[in-house]
């Protein structure tokens, strides 16, 4: 069942209640510090709330390889000691009525730990709230909450959750049955979240060949070139292929091969004009090594698609390499995108992805395959608004002074010159 839009509130930077609609292709922009980060890695930060068996909201402690185990406070505008932030699931699905959640999440600082206070389970035909009744001591996981179904008189009850999600009532009304059939269907299909980080491993001249071989390249990167010495020593070399035909658009004159070193691995790149000319992976430009993770995951998900929905975040995918590189980044997404299982939340700076994905558009391209979102901070809260594309690649707001820097170095630059002119050889 995807994941179709999240809000949060009083989350981070974001004051005020923010929704982030995730199309097949999700952009968000914005300068550096504006809460971009933030908004973009809020659905992997939510995901700990449902895909748990942990006692508190948020099992942060998934975390720890993308984020670095932030503590709840960290979420808190504001870092307050006694805050809650405000949190919103929707899912939908072509098969599946819609269905929204929403959350508050209460910090209590005296027992360093926190509460759903509050809990909406919406679907087509009803809604079904639950508010916690406060007592002296929050700390066991069972606590009091009523149950409101709009159907029947309100109940209280002894509730356990593990996350986000109730999983056990002291009661059996009709109500609890409802929930039990929400909560069962949203654990179940809820949608599969990869995360690539802005800051990719670097290569490694020798790799060991992986005893298990993970489907996703992780946070950094660093299963890339496991998952293609397995290609190579136990596949067909058909991965491999695959990554060369997306290098052969960024990197012509070059294909990547994978050589056997005295039981280890190295992954090196071929000159395709003089196949004598070698050059190691960790040898070669930043860009392409940075870029590297990204073309092998698209490889994998292209040769064995996903059965499940994916959502993948990735930040900065354009990270050193060329602006040339980077519409064609653009193109390498949206045809991954085109194909069912996939959907796409970036982070990023370029305005070439930008340009190529509007260039798309006006090309025929439905505009609803793509949201853009621009995150603005002016020293306090951040907003993100929603930046809507028409047909023909028109986009109806652009905030002032951005991905305007070309045009007003230019400028400068004439009127530079133009002020040193010699009026006499004029």
């Amino acid at each position: 069942m995807p994941l179709v839009s999240v809000s949060v509130e009083n989350y981070r930077c974001f004051a005020t209640k923010q929704t982030l609609e995730l199309r097949p292709i999700t952009l968000v922009l914005g300068k550096n510090n504006s809460g971009k980060s933030a908004l973009a890695r809020s659905p992997l930060v939510l995901s700990k709330g449902i895909l748990t068996d942990s006692p508190m909201p948020l099992d942060l402690d998934q975390l720890s390889n993308e984020l670095g185990t932030p503590s709840f406070t960290d979420l808190v505008y504001g870092m307050r000691p006694h805050g809650n932030i405000r949190v919103g699931l929707r899912f939908s699905g072509e098969s599946l009525p819609p269905l929204k959640i929403e959350a508050v999440i209460q910090n209590i600082d005296e027992w360093q730990l926190q509460v759903v206070s509050s809990l909406k389970l919406q679907t087509s035909d009803r809604t079904i709230t639950l508010e916690w009744l406060p007592g002296t001591d929050p700390r066991p996981d069972e606590r009091i909450y009523r149950i409101n179904s709009g159907q029947e008189s309100d109940t209280s009850t002894a509730v356990r959750f593990e996350g986000l999600l109730p999983t056990q009532f002291a009661d059996d009304s009709e109500s609890v049955q409802s929930i039990y059939r929400i909560i069962e269907r949203v654990r179940s299909e809820f949608s599969n979240i990869r995360y690539l980080g802005p800051f990719r491993e670097r290569p490694s001249r020798l790799y060991r060949l992986p005893s298990r071989i993970p489907r996703e390249v992780g946070t950094n990167g660093d299963a890339a070139a496991g998952i293609l010495a397995n290609d190579m020593a136990r596949g067909q070399g058909d991965l491999i292929s695959r990554v060369n035909e997306f290098l052969g658009k960024n990197l012509p004159g070059w294909s990547i091969e994978v050589v056997e070193r005295g039981g280890m691995y190295s992954v090196i790149f071929r000159s395709t004009a003089d196949s004598t000319i070698t050059v190691n992976v960790s040898d070669v430009g930043t860009g392409v090594a940075q870029a590297l993770p990204i073309f092998v995951q698209r490889a994998m998900d292209a040769l064995r698609p996903p059965i499940e929905d994916v959502l993948e975040i990735i930040e900065e995918p354009e990270l050193h390499l060329h602006p040339s590189a980077h519409a064609l980044l653009a193109d390498l997404y949206l045809a991954a995108a085109r194909e069912p299982g996939v959907r796409f939340l970036i982070e990023t700076h370029s305005e070439t992805l930008l340009l190529r994905l509007r260039r798309r558009v006006a090309e025929g391209l439905s505009p609803d395959n793509i949201a853009i979102y621009y995150v603005e901070n002016n020293g306090g809260s951040a907003t993100a608004r929603r930046i809507n594309i028409d047909s023909m690649g028109n986009l109806d707001y652009w905030p002032q002074g951005v991905f305007s820097e070309d045009f007003d170095e230019t400028r400068a630059l004439v009127s530079a010159q133009l002020e040193r002119t010699d009026p006499d050889e004029s």
